[in-house]
């Protein structure tokens, strides 16, 4: 079994609900969920006239090698209605492989760790909530290091559902 990190996230119709039937259908088919960040809101980033998002990280404990792995997570986007229009458009639900234990991927298609973490508080807040010591494999920086060094301005606000019906 090889520990791994997701980031799940989505902007369309009941955001929390695709949220709660991506983990679902994670720990059905891909692995056991041992860990789950809150959930935050966050505007939308790359194109910006849209919704905003709700983000959460999850660890999840896997027997699928990386590629069989994204396989799995890209017929659960598409068992959601993700569609895959235009770049950063409004989805129902994205889920993106943070991390596969330490390993390095590149391959067409799949890298992994996902490229753009550190770059991205919406990743790393929830992130650094659930593994704050987490080593990133390539920039040799903990999860709480690259957040404080993070310069996105996007403010990642812990999401509250009773709060937001």
């Amino acid at each position: 079994m090889v520990r791994s990190f997701l980031l799940l996230g989505s902007n369309k119709d009941k955001r929390d609900r695709y949220i709660e039937n991506a983990r679902f259908r994670i720990s059905l088919l891909a692995g056991k969920l041992f860990t789950a960040s809150s959930i935050y809101e966050t505007a939308a980033w790359g194109k910006e006239d849209q919704a905003p998002f709700l983000n959460q990280v999850v660890g999840i404990e896997t027997s699928l090698a990386p590629r069989l792995f994204l396989e799995t997570l890209l017929a659960i986007e598409t068992s959601l209605g993700r569609t895959r229009a235009e770049k950063w458009a409004t989805r129902t639900i994205d889920l993106d492989i943070l991390f596969y234990a330490d390993q390095i991927v590149k391959e067409p298609g799949l890298v992994i760790p996902h490229p753009a973490i550190a770059q991205r508080r919406f990743t790393l807040v929830p992130l650094a909530a659930i593994a704050p010591s987490l080593i990133h494999p390539v920039l040799k920086k903990s999860m709480e290091e690259l957040l404080v060094e993070c310069n996105d301005p996007l403010e990642v606000v812990e999401w509250n559902k009773e709060v937001k019906k």
